[in-house]
């Protein structure tokens, strides 16, 4: 099992999670929608490209929406294109799609239920806000993440940006009131991950809803970026933090995210 440094894991204060793919498998369903709208796009740009759903995921992981229509539009030629209607499509076709394919993840709910007790729980996220509420419902979810600690990069910034961008990172740690040190990030792509690492956030990989052909790559990929250590589920990261977090809780040293 992997391990992180003790030193580390006690002055944390919070669990910094991303969302898609992460907390909840929503990359594939999401990307059956998001290529159908991707697709109309190109179309109206005059442009003979198309994506699978699977491609369009292996393009863009870690990517909104708004740049990867933006990227499009560039390489087209027509970077002057207002995207800003087929932003709103997309997420209108995705939120609805996620919301009525995602289920509970009981191994995931219990090991974040579990790790609550010691650490503020807080969602950092590429996604927009909508569809984050409808993922973290349909997961049974948004008691432990409610909508006051989820952190968009679409939505909570003054300027959308996406990650790798670290300023969705940064701005939920402002807000959270704690150091970027005091938050460990828990990142399923390289995009994020690089993206918590440059905010200064300690940062662990996670592959549980990657798929098992792409975790060797993804793992290494993961490592390249920053991360600390690689994890295959919340569960083996629980056992990580679980045993130093008890102890400290029982010294009194800091006190639990419960108390706070």
């Amino acid at each position: 099992m992997p391990a992180l440094p003790e030193t580390l894991v006690t002055r944390l204060e919070a669990l910094l999670c991303d969302a898609d793919g992460n907390l909840f498998p929503s990359e594939e369903p999401a990307f059956d929608a998001s290529a159908e709208v991707t697709n109309r796009f190109l179309a109206e740009l005059g442009v003979d490209l198309r994506f699978t759903a699977e491609e369009l995921r292996l393009a863009t992981t870690g990517m909104n929406f708004r740049t990867t229509s933006r990227r499009l539009a560039a390489e087209a030629g027509q970077p002057d294109v207002d995207v800003e209607p087929w932003v709103a499509e997309e997420k209108r076709a995705v939120t609805a799609h996620l919301g009525a394919t995602l289920t509970p993840h009981a191994p995931t709910t219990d090991a974040l239920t579990a790790l609550s007790t010691h650490l503020r729980l807080a969602a950092v996220s590429s996604s927009a806000l909508t569809r984050l509420d409808a993922c973290f419902t349909a997961t049974g979810l948004a008691g432990l993440i409610p909508p006051e600690i989820r952190f968009s990069a679409e939505d909570s910034l003054p300027v959308p940006t996406s990650k790798p961008d670290p300023a969705v990172y940064l701005h939920a740690c402002e807000r959270l009131g704690i150091a970027p040190e005091a938050g460990l990030a828990v990142e399923d792509s390289v995009p994020g991950a690089l993206s918590a690492v440059r905010a200064g956030c300690p940062t662990v990989g996670n592959l549980l809803f990657v798929a098992e052909a792409e975790r060797a790559e993804r793992a290494a990929a993961l490592t390249n970026a920053g991360v600390l250590v690689v994890v295959d589920s919340w569960g083996e990261l629980a056992d990580l933090l679980l045993p130093v977090l008890t102890r400290r809780t029982a010294t009194g040293l800091i006190p639990t995210a419960g108390a706070r």
